[in-house]
């Protein structure tokens, strides 16, 4: 059946087969089916959806399109995490150090920015120097040497998924349960990881808007996991305000700094706490999650968790006086205040509005050529449950370009709800699936 007949089956509502799901990726990533007809069959999927069935087939599809990385040579269990995306997500940045700081093997493959969400491979760019394209053997070594690697998706690497990231970034077609879990999936899948702690956001700055929704597409990835002989958790967070204060790539690598030092926002450190508990507990490195709380709790305080981070930065050959002193990041040209209007409390944030405000300023992609500025974005002072008065600082713009800075001003100010009564703060973990 030819892609143009596969679009229409799929526009129509019908089920497509294994044989041609395994058809259409292989002639996207040979090249025979260009990005015009798969953002067609993209879109199709959007309006249409895909059974479980076609996902699992489509998931499979995707880590078999190129080679499959082989771990064996690390020992232990090789532990690694994704998350779904979100505002302010800079979580990587601090629970991979963490936990390797504990012994846990993290052999860990990120992503680029996508949509108004960041990706943790634009944020280490901040160092100087720093390399994600590593060699397998570096690769592992790394892991065996010091618990940590993180490296880019190689072009061999689920192929098919690193075109389809790209081409679904760039025509509205991010936010697709289905496409979101075979994309996850079949990275973690070629990535040759043992075991995956999945954080599936909820909420306004997240894809999936509802809780039912996230719940829905972890118990999808939980299955794919495990069918595929994985162990396999995920947690679901709250994504109704950015997480942390920090928006924007150096900005979140200083944040992220921060907490590894132990005086981070305690959201981040809770998230981070969850995550890493269960990480160190699938890695066999404690009896259970309280034990697991508490060893990396110690290490985030006691310095091993930074002092794992500088050996981490440094081996893939960032300049870690940047992390020792973090005013040597890229820095913006100009900061803006943004006062509030009103006295009161902060009942809400539009947290996707603040994911697109850092996108407007150059902090994400809008086509795949784009070219991110690693500087800008914006620094909550203010969230939710917070008392503000009337001309105090709701967050500051960091921006290298005056002409955007009056439109952001604006959007910043209309993304803030303040109310008259109190409000309370939004609970953050939301619910441990396995």
């Amino acid at each position: 059946m030819s892609m143009y007949d596969l679009i229409v089956k799929k526009k129509r509502g019908e089920t497509l087969t294994k044989d041609e799901i395994n058809e259409m990726i292989a002639g996207y990533v040979g090249g025979s089916v260009p990005d015009y007809q798969m953002s067609a069959m993209m879109m199709a999927i959007c309006f249409q959806g895909m059974t479980e069935e076609e996902t699992v087939n489509l998931t499979l599809a995707m880590a078999e399109s190129g080679e499959r990385l082989d771990l064996s040579a690390i020992k232990g269990i090789k532990v690694d995490k994704h998350s779904t995306g979100g505002v302010g997500d800079k979580t990587s940045l601090v629970l991979a150090p963490l936990v390797a700081s504990v012994g846990v093997p993290v052999a860990k493959m990120s992503g680029r920015g996508l949509g108004h969400t960041g990706g943790t491979i634009d944020k280490l760019e901040s160092f100087s120097g720093f390399r994600t394209s590593l060699s397998e053997e570096e690769f592992i070594n790394n892991v065996n040497r010091i618990h940590i690697a993180v490296a880019g998706q190689t072009a061999n690497l689920a192929p098919a998924d690193k075109k389809l990231y790209a081409l679904r970034d760039v025509t509205g077609t991010v936010d697709q349960m289905s496409l979101i879990a075979s994309s996850i999936m079949s990275k973690k899948l070629a990535s040759g990881a043992d075991a995956i702690v999945l954080d599936v956001k909820t909420g306004d700055g997240a894809f999936m808007k509802s809780q039912e929704d996230s719940e829905a597409l972890a118990r999808e990835m939980l299955s794919i996991g495990q069918l595929a002989g994985r162990q396999m958790a995920a947690v679901i967070s709250d994504m109704d305000q950015p997480l942390g204060y920090a928006v924007g790539n150096a900005l979140e690598i200083k944040e992220a700094v921060d907490t590894l030092k132990g005086k981070g926002p305690k959201d981040l450190e809770e998230l981070v706490l969850t995550l890493g508990a269960l990480m160190t507990v699938m890695a066999g490195e404690a009896k259970d999650e309280d034990e697991a709380r508490l060893l990396l709790k110690n290490n985030l305080y006691n310095g091993k968790a930074y002092d794992t981070f500088l050996t981490f930065i440094e081996a893939q050959g960032g300049d870690i006086r940047q992390a020792e002193d973090t005013s040597l990041l890229p820095e913006a040209s100009i900061t803006a205040e943004v006062p509030s209007e009103y006295s009161g409390y902060i009942a809400d944030i539009a947290t996707e509005e603040i994911g697109k405000i850092s996108l407007l300023l150059g902090g994400g992609r809008e086509t795949k050529e784009s070219k991110i500025d690693l500087a800008v974005g914006v620094a909550l002072k203010k969230k939710k449950g917070d008392a503000v008065r009337k001309g105090e600082t709701l967050a500051v713009i960091h921006a290298n370009h005056p002409e955007k800075v009056a439109a952001a001003r604006k959007r910043l100010a209309a993304a803030y709800t303040i109310s008259k009564e109190p409000a309370e703060k939004p609970k953050l973990i939301k619910k441990i699936m396995k």
